[in-house]
């Protein structure tokens, strides 16, 4: 036996002691999640799936799967893309009763899909993590969790973490003066009092950003309700994206909602289905050029954007003259924001740009000095999508991951950050996309935490991090690449540093969404370091085991991982190749599915 050193010699000295067990036999592993939105319940479809041996939970806050569409249960709450992007591209909804789907429909789908999958029972409800330690002595993951329901606390640890709360479940709530003061109903987007009347109300609605967009229009037709909206930012209202591709499909861009006839016809006739999802993705996928500043398609939409939203406020052209930007449409998230500019121009909303300066207990106080008074405080003010996660979490040498995130956060491909091995962020920082579909994104995402998972448990690797050069060449890359969009126009936007002001953008993919998919399709292994097992010694190739697979050990044919020593044959297994002809081609009658 021999043993081969870090310089290529050979020294048989030290004999390799066979690793006894199959080649395929991965050891137990112990994976935790935080959260169970979007992401988490697409981890907790593909770690079962894909990875054997696996320990597997994930620990979810509040009372029900569904992350953020859970959370948010304001009035007018929806999808601000097309629902049929925004959805699992294997698990598609035919059912969606509007274009832009509403909150509600989003979080049973995801529920849905939670359940047909065998998801749920995974799943620790009510169950909040306070803190997550590395230990390198143990090489694990040490948890603090308490349970909501009964505020019981209790310890565990896992070999791998993953973090998949999303970027909009941490609610920002506004810094002004004398906020707590209020002695009114004060209520965040995503906290909100579905038990509060709003008739014949004063509300003051701050913010008007995506949720508030969406508010607005909800509230200004409650019956005697006045609104004061309290706008400090300028914001593309207009949809170029879903209109286009509504018209494309042959359907009145001002009719947002789908009939029952239409439902059923998708359910029925899933070719017609998939035609009209793959019209909707071509359009999103192939639109990424208005993010380049100066592009043809930017001034064009830019042009028929100003027309439009001129149009829609001339009841109240000084809305207009405030609210449509001279900043590139991008710069700032744009939204569809349904209803929204009619809603503007109604007789019982206000339009506010003087600054808040303080809140008083009975309202709000304007630079100028004007009160206004409320009954109800509405904080369309969105939510710290550039920090860290609101509990503690510490890496190497104890280095707390807000300290890594400062002065601004940064992850290797949004996923993996250094000094914190076995750790995994799933839509961490430059995740979204400013075009295109971001559910996709996440799968692919997901599919690579898997193959780091695997590779550990495969191949006897204790840690998997990634070497900090990798860090600071991704940092360089995207903050070069930003240079040349319209992100870096000077408009406020959660896509930026130092909440929503600095010059790193932070919340964006640096790329389209067919740039993300080709970078995550497979690790560049290189960028890491590893770590071996305890005991394994120094010969990487120990892993190989004893020189059996697990799929001619068990043969009781009980067992889906073993008991078919002849596997690779199956039609499922063989990635058939086409002929030049292949109407020709006989194996087509054994493949699972048509080419």
């Amino acid at each position: 036996m021999c043993h081969v050193t870090k310089m290529g010699s050979t020294d048989f000295s030290i004999p390799l002691q066979l690793k006894d067990a199959p080649i395929d036999g991965h050891r137990p592993i112990k994976v935790r999640v935080i959260g169970a939105g979007y992401s988490g319940i697409y981890l907790g479809i593909r770690i079962p799936q894909r990875i054997r041996n696996v320990d597997f939970r994930i620990y979810e806050k509040e009372e029900s799967v569904g992350g953020t569409w859970w959370v948010n249960r304001y009035p007018g709450c929806a999808c601000d893309v097309p629902a049929h992007s925004y959805q699992y591209t294997f698990n598609p909804n035919t059912n969606w009763s509007a274009f832009y789907a509403p909150a509600s429909e989003i979080c049973a789908y995801l529920h849905g899909t939670a359940e047909k999958y065998g998801v749920l029972r995974h799943v620790k409800l009510s169950h909040k993590v306070e803190t997550c330690r590395w230990d390198d002595s143990r090489k694990k993951w040490l948890l603090t969790v308490r349970r909501t329901d009964t505020n019981e606390t209790f310890e565990d640890d896992a070999d791998v973490l993953v973090a998949a709360r999303g970027n909009l479940s941490d609610p920002a709530w506004p810094d002004i003066p004398g906020f707590k003061s209020f002695k009114g109903e004060v209520m965040h987007s995503a906290r909100w009092n579905e038990n509060y009347d709003f008739k014949n109300k004063r509300i003051g609605i701050l913010g008007n950003g995506s949720s508030g967009i969406q508010i607005v229009p909800s509230l200004q037709k409650v019956e005697g309700a006045q609104l004061s909206c309290f706008v400090r930012s300028k914001a593309w209202i207009t949809s170029p994206f879903g209109e286009n591709v509504m018209r494309k499909l042959g359907l009145d861009p001002n009719v947002l909602d789908f009939s029952l006839e239409q439902r059923q016809e998708f359910a029925s006739n899933p070719e017609k289905y998939h035609h009209f999802r793959k019209i909707i993705e071509l359009d999103g996928g192939t639109i990424h050029e208005i993010s380049m500043r100066g592009s043809d398609l930017q001034r064009v939409v830019t042009g028929e954007s100003r027309i439009a939203m001129e149009e829609r406020l001339s009841k109240k052209p000084e809305i207009a003259k405030f609210l449509i930007p001279s900043f590139s449409i991008g710069c700032r998230r744009p939204s569809p924001g349904p209803g929204y500019l009619e809603a503007l121009v109604e007789d019982n909303v206000d339009f506010i740009i003087d600054p808040v300066e303080a809140i008083t207990a009975t309202g709000v106080t304007l630079r100028s000095g004007r009160e206004v008074e409320v009954d109800a405080l509405v904080c369309a003010t969105g939510f710290n999508t550039s920090s860290a996660p609101p509990f503690p979490i510490y890496g190497r040498g104890d280095l707390a991951l807000k300290t890594r995130f400062t002065p601004f956060p940064t992850a290797y491909l949004s996923i993996v950050v250094d000094s914190f091995p076995n750790f995994f962020i799933m839509l961490g920082p430059n995740s979204a996309i400013g075009s295109g579909s971001l559910t996709v994104i996440l799968e692919n995402e997901g599919d690579y935490i898997v193959k780091c998972i695997r590779k550990l448990q495969k191949e006897d690797y204790a840690t998997i991090s990634i070497k900090p050069e990798r860090i600071n060449d991704w940092t360089e890359y995207c903050h070069e690449y930003f240079k040349d969009t319209v992100y870096t126009d000077p408009c406020h936007s959660w896509y930026k540093s130092d909440g929503g002001s600095g010059s790193r953008i932070t919340g964006l993919w640096p790329g389209s969404t067919l740039h993300a998919l080709e970078a995550l399709r497979a690790p560049r292994w290189e960028d890491y370091d590893f770590e071996s097992i305890e005991g394994a010694g120094t010969n990487k190739m120990r892993w190989m085991g004893n020189g059996f697979s697990i799929t001619h050990m068990k043969g009781d044919g009980d067992n889906e991982w073993g008991g078919d020593p002849a596997w690779y044959i199956e039609p499922r297994f063989v990635d058939f190749p086409l002929l030049d002809n292949p109407e020709d081609d006989e194996s087509l009658k054994m493949r699972p599915f048509s080419h």
